[in-house]
């Protein structure tokens, strides 16, 4: 009988823990509200200068790569295809809608080494700021063949406005 009081223990004790833990990300998901959800790829999104498989890291609050952002399709790690378009970059993950950064949303591009729950070898996963409801969050993608990061880092810087250019080159080391 002992041992099923345990059991009965344990059992509880997970559940509020799950509990916790689905309260606390409605909660992140509540206070993230304000920054609206990505756009979604345009009908005439315009000519693809690069399109390359990823696995989707994260998305955070830029400096602050602790920070996971919550919003439509941004919250979960996926694989997809990250491409890049005269107009802007289009994301396309597994799971979700494909989300569309325009050309003048975008801050700058680099390589990072870490973010929230990922390390990799140093500069191994591309970083592209970009503004999401006029706040500056940081994308992380780890790139299936790491060989044309690159190429895509200068893809994308390519599309930064001039006055922005300069503004992300490597953050976090």
């Amino acid at each position: 009988m002992d041992k099923w009081v345990y059991a009965w223990i344990a059992l509880a004790f997970g559940a509020v823990l799950l509990g916790l833990m689905a309260l606390g990300w409605r909660n992140r998901v509540r206070r993230q509200g304000a920054l609206g959800a990505p756009l979604e790829a345009p009908s005439e999104p315009g000519r693809s200068l690069r399109s390359v498989p990823v696995l989707y890291v994260a998305t955070t609050a830029a400096g602050k790569p602790l920070e996971r952002v919550a919003v439509r399709g941004l919250g979960f790690r996926a694989r997809g295809a990250l491409e890049v378009l005269e107009t802007g970059i289009t994301l396309d993950l597994a799971g979700s809608a494909p989300v569309f950064i325009p050309a003048d949303h975008l801050v700058g591009a680099g390589r990072a080494t870490w973010t929230i729950d990922r390390v990799v070898e140093p500069g191994g996963l591309l970083l592209i700021g970009w503004l999401l409801g006029g706040a500056p969050v940081e994308s992380y993608l780890r790139l299936t063949d790491r060989t044309d990061l690159d190429d895509v880092v200068a893809d994308i810087r390519t599309l930064i406005p001039d006055t922005r250019s300069d503004a992300q080159e490597s953050r976090p080391q």
